[in-house]
């Protein structure tokens, strides 16, 4: 390639009938200062094009990072969402569980009221089925004759009356009132 000072040093043979030698020498001349320019031109186009290459290489690489970085973020906020779902399927699963349980000990704890109630209710017939008997018979023994009724005592010690007892023996007469 051509430098400038090549081209101000080029020197021509002298022919007869040729070109005018300060026409050529300023054409050379006008010729060395563009080239010149040109040659500054393309050396800054070149260290700018090298600058963007180098930029464009950045940009590439920010492009795969953030490229890689989206895909772990998809990734990691799949993960989360997964977890999200068995973390929530587990509280479920124990809430059902805890639920099956809480109703397994109500329906314990009804089926022993229910039995404590039928229990209290069979003590309470048979109760009132004592009392009904003992009551027919006070009331037979009053319905029956005063005077005809032996009464049962044991030791009369000041001559009143006693209670008939099941285990006494004797029998006195009641006296009429």
């Amino acid at each position: 390639m051509l430098s400038p000072l090549d081209i101000h040093n080029q020197e021509f043979r002298r022919v007869m009938r040729g070109y005018s030698e300060d026409e050529v020498d300023n054409f050379l001349d006008r010729v060395v200062a563009d080239f010149e320019t040109l040659q500054k031109e393309n050396a800054e186009l070149r260290s700018e094009v090298e600058e963007l290459r180098s930029r464009v290489e950045q940009y590439k690489q920010l492009e795969n990072t953030l490229h890689n970085a989206l895909i772990v973020a998809q990734d990691a906020a799949e993960e989360v969402r997964q977890n999200a779902r068995k973390e929530a399927q587990l509280i479920v699963r124990e809430a059902e569980e805890e639920g099956g349980r809480t109703i397994k000990a109500g329906e314990l704890r009804v089926r022993e009221a229910e039995e404590q109630l039928a229990r209290l209710f069979r003590e309470s017939q048979a109760f009132r089925a004592r009392w009904r008997s003992q009551l027919e018979a006070q009331i037979e023994l009053m319905r029956s004759d005063p005077l005809q009724s032996p009464v049962v005592r044991s030791d009369p010690p000041t001559g009143a009356p006693a209670s008939a007892s099941p285990g006494d023996t004797t029998l006195i007469p009641k006296s009429g009132a």
